[in-house]
């Protein structure tokens, strides 16, 4: 019951009790709020405070080393500050945000990695469909940085997603433009360079202010429901590489061996050319001076060569040369202690 009620209640209780006089005091005493009077100075003082403590922390305002100062005055961009402490009118007037613009920040694709927790793959990001019609599993690291805070601060609201979004698209056609063996082996730096480039221009377009730094393809194979029929295939061209290598390998020994064969054939055959063409040379020059002597004694040349010519024809039979009858052997030709009577 409210106490204005019991009060009432009271009273009329009272009055028909024959109880007269003047009013009666309530059973408890009600305290009493006294309320300060404020004077105009104290008011003024507390304004003051209030304005001190909105004013100076608004005022100024500090870039780290690794960051840049963007102001803007009634939210239109007003200026870039440098790292040190600087000054500003307090907001909402203006207004200043410091991006860490050295900063190399990561987006992961096709997976997901957190402290303490296992590996968390992501397959609507990293299955993609390459130019034969093949299915392969990749996940990659790009990492980036502010390249100019103005189009980042005023561009970008969401740039972790805009770089996962942009990756994906390039990351998709160039898989697309490849076949599968391309891309699980020989075409993976291709595949990374063609990606930066690409993204880098995707994103100037965007006027992102944020810059590529590096793209690395963590993991590129085929997915699980097919990595066995994956495996053997590539046995099998491990294999036909192995033995293209052995063929390549035994050509290189055959080839030499055989050219070296070829130059010493070369060689002699050169060999006895000039071996050939210095004796005929020899025999003409011999016959030539032969032809000069025969022209000055004739009998006396024939003679000679005749008896040459037997000695070369009949080198193992004893020869005799008898001069007129009665003259006996000749003494010009020495013919040692071999000396038989009559003529041969």
């Amino acid at each position: 019951m409210p106490w204005d009620d019991l009060h009432e209640s009271k009273g009329s209780e009272e009055r028909f009790k024959g109880g007269g006089g003047g009013p009666q005091k309530p059973p408890f005493d009600i305290p009493q709020i006294k309320i300060p009077q404020f004077k105009p100075s104290i008011v003024l003082w507390i304004v003051l405070g209030l304005l001190v403590v909105w004013i100076i922390p608004g005022t100024f305002y500090f870039v780290e080393p690794d960051e840049e100062g963007v102001v803007t005055l009634f939210g239109k961009y007003d200026r870039t500050t440098q790292p040190g402490l600087h000054f500003k009118y307090p907001s909402p007037i203006e207004h200043a945000a410091t991006p860490k613009v050295r900063q190399i920040q990561r987006a992961e694709i096709g997976f997901r990695t957190s402290q303490g927790r296992p590996l968390q793959r992501v397959p609507a990001e990293s299955l993609m469909l390459t130019g034969d019609q093949n299915i392969i599993d990749i996940n990659l690291v790009v990492q980036y940085k502010i390249m100019d805070s103005v189009q980042y601060l005023f561009n970008v609201r969401r740039p972790h997603k805009l770089i996962r979004d942009s990756t994906e698209t390039v990351i998709r056609g160039i898989t697309g433009s490849k076949n599968i063996d391309e891309a699980l082996t020989t075409g993976k730096a291709e595949i990374q360079v063609l990606a930066k480039d690409q993204i880098q221009t995707l994103l100037n377009n965007y006027e992102s202010g944020l810059q590529v730094v590096t793209i690395q393809l963590q993991d590129v194979h085929p997915p699980e429901q097919v990595a066995a029929a994956f495996k053997d295939v590539v046995s099998a061209r491990e294999d036909k590489e192995r033995m293209i290598n052995e063929a390549q390998g035994y050509r290189n020994t055959i080839i030499p061996q055989a050219r070296g064969e070829a130059a010493k054939i070369l060689r002699e055959a050169e060999g006895y050319r000039e071996q050939n063409i210095k004796r005929a040379e020899g025999d003409a020059d011999r016959f030539m001076k032969q032809y000069t002597e025969y022209k000055k004694a004739p009998d006396i040349t024939r003679k000679r060569i005749y008896l040459e010519t037997m000695e070369e024809v009949l080198p193992n039979v004893k020869k005799f040369i008898m001069g007129k009858k009665g003259s006996g052997v000749l003494p010009i030709l020495p013919l040692g202690g071999n000396l038989m009577g009559g003529t041969k």
